[in-house]
């Protein structure tokens, strides 16, 4: 009988060993978690119940488990770099098949797919129309490769001031390639629907009225509407027009748009413009068009809102980061590659985002190292060698043992 107690405690012993020798090896495996084991006392139970002089039949592995503490966050330089800071792990699309993982080494495959070493792709709630996002559904994160599309310029905000001491031009008409048939003049870059630029000068001429300044519109050199009447009070305000809305008639082929664009229709807001002093200034032009744009980088905020960034200033939602949590993290099933699947113990996957509750944050252009402490796997190492040398040398007294027993005469 203390033979097979003592070989129960060795085989125990050694499971110990591989699990410390398995924690150490991955101590240095983004996403690992350290498994511990677990061990359980035998028993000989009859229908009757245990003896109470039973001295029981030795030890067994009642289970390896894992502890998915928190691992330390070390930074990196790809903004693919993912790090789960909380509970949650990464869902994972392996050919249809669901993964679940902490390690978030991402890259970009051949298609655009964002995956991990593996080629197995990460998973994302899809971006919808309003802004938001369609958490009822999931699909592969792929990074856009084709250019962002221009605007055509709508509307230009303009805010200067002009001289209230200024006097009308000495030459007329209005002719804008005589600089003394006006008194101010400025231009603003503008865009069409293919997403060419073009320049819009502005001209500001004093009329022979008081308060009132005449303004005209060319693009390109060719002028679009006519002159536009300003009006302001004795105190510099704007009074007209009323809302400060200046719409032009379409700029189109007919007037000198040659890139076989759309017309562009502008309409100016001038209502902060005023008329002070001595001085004329332009502090700010503003106008809502942009030009063709390519892709320069991709940003992920803390919950997993990944932005594509582009050369015109625009970006645009590529999806936001599916987040798993489960009732019982310890029963998933590892598969490896730092993976785990669902099984009946873990209970099934609640999908979320980060930040809600429930779920971590995750942080871009970072990653997740292993949850292993060396110093407490080395400690745990002497124990289980301890245990397997005590073992051992109960086997060899208990061959002592019989040996004396056999060499009775």
């Amino acid at each position: 009988m203390s033979f097979g107690i003592a070989l129960s405690g060795l085989n125990a012993a050694q499971t110990d060993l591989n699990v410390t020798a398995n924690n150490i090896a991955n101590s240095a495996t983004n996403g690992f978690k350290q498994s511990r084991s677990e061990f359980a006392e035998l028993f000989a139970v009859s229908p009757q119940g245990v003896s109470r002089n039973q001295f029981g039949n030795g030890v067994k592995v009642a289970a390896v488990s894992q502890q998915f503490t928190q691992g330390n966050i070390n930074t990196t330089n790809n903004s693919l770099d993912l790090a789960m800071s909380g509970q949650g792990f990464f869902v994972l699309s392996d050919a249809g098949a669901t993964a679940y993982t902490r390690a978030g080494a991402f890259q970009v495959d051949n298609a655009g797919y964002v995956v991990n070493s593996q080629s197995q792709r990460l998973q994302v709630y899809p971006p919808s129309t309003n802004g938001t996002f369609n958490t009822s559904t999931t699909g592969d994160l792929r990074l856009v490769t084709s250019e962002s599309p221009p605007q055509a310029t709508s509307n230009v905000e303009t805010v200067f001031n002009l001289p209230a001491n200024s006097t009308p031009p000495t030459t007329t008409p209005f002719d804008p390639a005589d600089p003394n048939s006006y008194n101010e003049a400025r231009s603003v870059t503008i865009y069409d629907s293919l997403g060419a630029a073009h320049t819009a000068s502005l001209y500001w001429t004093k009329t022979a009225n008081q308060n009132e300044w005449s303004m005209n519109v060319y693009v390109d050199g060719n002028a679009v509407g006519g002159a536009q009447t300003l009006q302001y009070s004795n105190t510099g305000v704007l009074t007209s027009p009323v809302n400060g809305q200046i719409a032009l008639p379409a700029y189109d082929a007919a007037a000198g748009l040659a890139t076989g664009a759309a017309p562009i229709q502008l309409t100016f807001d001038v209502g902060r413009s005023t008329q002070y002093g001595d001085s004329f200034g332009m502090t700010s032009s503003t106008q809502d068009g942009f030009t063709t744009g390519r892709l320069i980088g991709i940003d992920i905020d803390s919950t997993g809102v990944v932005q594509a960034r582009f050369t015109n200033g625009r970006s645009t939602s590529l999806g936001q980061v599916v987040v798993a949590n489960f009732s019982n993290p310890q029963g998933m099933q590892q598969l490896g590659n730092t993976n785990w699947s669902e099984t009946n113990a873990s209970g099934q996957p609640l999908y979320g985002q980060a930040g809600g509750s429930g779920y971590g944050l995750i942080q871009s252009g970072a990653l997740e190292a292993s949850n292993v402490d060396i110093t407490a796997q080395l400690v745990n190492m002497i124990t289980a060698q301890r245990n397997f040398q005590a073992n051992a040398q109960m086997i060899q007294t208990a061959d002592q043992v019989t040996q004396t027993i056999i060499n009775i005469r």
